[in-house]
């Protein structure tokens, strides 16, 4: 492995296409940009709601800001499809804004790879509905969703 590599590298069957999955939900629940966009080529390219934008330092820039609105940030994602070098994810997150008012945020991303496991294209669909705080779901302390925390399906999200 270089350090240009992020296994597990393509072609994905289904064991690998989860545990890309998982792991790049582990590293947006550490909410750290720099080490978020790693993960993605030089010049990968990201739509995500209405914006269209690319390379490593846009995602920074991009991540840097997402997080500082969206307090309280917990993700689960899902593994809906594979191919051999793309994989089709839904996911749902939970956070609060400056006003205390929580959300559930619901999406799907199509991601492509590169021969070394880098995302070299990102497309998110997301829609944000608001929740009361009784209503939340994810309720496992900041960073990584603990691996007995109920995923997307068990929570009939």
């Amino acid at each position: 492995m270089t350090d240009a590599q992020r296994p597990p590298l393509p072609p994905f069957d289904a064991d690998a296409a989860a545990l890309k999955v998982r792991l790049a939900e582990d590293a947006w629940n550490s909410r750290d940009p720099a080490r978020v966009a790693l993960a993605y080529t030089p010049d990968s390219r990201w739509r995500n709601r209405d914006l269209i934008f690319q390379g490593r330092d846009a995602i920074v820039d991009f991540l840097t800001a997402k997080w500082a609105r969206e307090h309280d940030y917990r993700l689960i994602k899902s593994l809906w499809a594979h191919g051999p070098d793309r994989i089709a994810v839904r996911f749902a997150y939970e956070w609060r804004d400056e006003r205390g008012q929580w959300f559930r945020a619901y999406g799907n991303e199509n991601w492509r790879f590169d021969a070394n496991g880098l995302m070299a294209e990102r497309h998110a669909s997301i829609n944000d509905r608001p929740i009361e705080a009784h209503d939340r779901l994810f309720h496992w302390p900041l960073g990584r969703r603990p691996d007995d925390h109920p995923g997307l399906d068990a929570l009939a999200l």
